[in-house]
C-alpha cells in the first residue's frame, strides 16, 4: 500500500515525459504512442542470431557454423531513434535511457515460448572501462528486465580479464581475434540456462565468445538477449 501510494505521488510529482519528443509519456513509460510505434522492431530475424533475412528462419552462416548459443532475440535494429537512445545511455551516462529500454526489452520478451533461462549474466565491461564509465550499460539495461521478468541476474560469475579496443573501430575480420580470450569464469555458474544480455549486437563475436566461456564452464542452454541488433 505505501508503495503504491509513494508510485502515485511521484507519478503526480515527476509524470513520465518522452525522450524523444518531450509529450506526455503513456503506460508508465518515458515515451509517448506516437514515438514508439515509429521505434525500428526488429522483424524476419535470424532465429539463432537475429540477423536480418528477407524471411523468418535459420541464417546460412548459423547453418554453416552454429553459434556457442541456441538462440537469440532482438528488440529493435540499431537505427534511428534507438541508435540514439542507446549511444546516450552508453557514453553519455543517461541511465534513464536504460530504464525505457529495458522495460520494452521485458515487455516483448514477455511473449516467448519455452523454458525460460535461470539467470541473466549482463556482458561484462573490462575494470578499466568500467572505472571510466563509472557503470555497465548492459547492467543496467538487464536491472528492468530481471524485475519485470522475475529472473535473477549475475553480473560477478564472469570477468573481461584484458581491455580491447571497441568493437565497432575494427573491421569485421578483426572482431573475432580482438575478443578471443577477452572472459573467464570467476566463480561457480548457478544455472545452466543462461541469458546473455547486451545493448547492442553488430556481427555477434563478443556474445559468441562469452557464450564459449560459459559453455565451457558448464552452461548447457544459452540465449542471447538485446536491445538492437546492427
Amino acid at each position: 500500500m505505501v508503495d503504491n501510494w509513494s508510485s502515485f505521488v511521484q507519478q503526480l510529482l515527476y509524470p513520465d515525459c518522452c525522450v524523444l519528443c518531450g509529450a506526455r509519456g503513456e503506460a508508465g513509460l518515458d515515451i509517448c504512442a506516437g514515438c514508439r510505434t515509429d521505434l525500428p522492431v526488429a522483424q524476419s530475424c535470424c532465429a539463432v542470431c537475429a540477423a536480418v533475412l528477407p524471411r523468418p528462419g535459420v541464417c546460412g552462416s548459423c547453418l554453416s557454423r552454429p553459434p556457442p548459443y541456441q538462440r537469440s532475440f532482438a528488440l529493435f535494429r540499431y537505427h534511428a531513434p534507438v541508435d540514439r537512445l542507446l549511444l546516450d545511455l552508453k557514453f553519455h551516462g543517461k541511465l534513464a535511457r536504460a530504464r525505457l529500454l529495458g522495460a520494452l526489452l521485458a515487455q516483448s520478451l514477455a511473449a516467448r515460448s519455452g523454458p525460460w533461462p535461470e539467470l541473466i549474466v549482463p556482458v561484462p565491461l573490462h575494470g578499466s572501462r568500467l572505472r571510466e564509465r563509472g557503470y555497465n550499460q548492459s547492467l543496467e539495461l538487464a536491472r528492468p528486465v530481471a524485475r519485470m521478468l522475475g529472473l535473477p541476474i549475475d553480473w560477478h560469475c564472469c570477468q573481461r580479464i584484458r581491455p580491447t579496443p571497441a568493437q565497432s573501430t575494427l573491421p569485421a575480420g578483426a572482431r573475432r581475434r580482438n575478443v578471443r580470450g577477452a572472459f573467464r569464469v570467476i566463480r561457480p555458474l548457478e544455472a545452466r540456462r543462461i541469458a546473455l544480455l547486451d545493448d547492442v549486437v553488430t556481427t555477434g563475436n563478443t556474445v559468441a565468445e562469452l557464450a564459449r566461456v560459459l559453455r565451457a564452464a558448464g552452461a548447457t542452454d544459452i540465449e542471447v538477449w538485446c536491445c538492437a541488433r546492427a
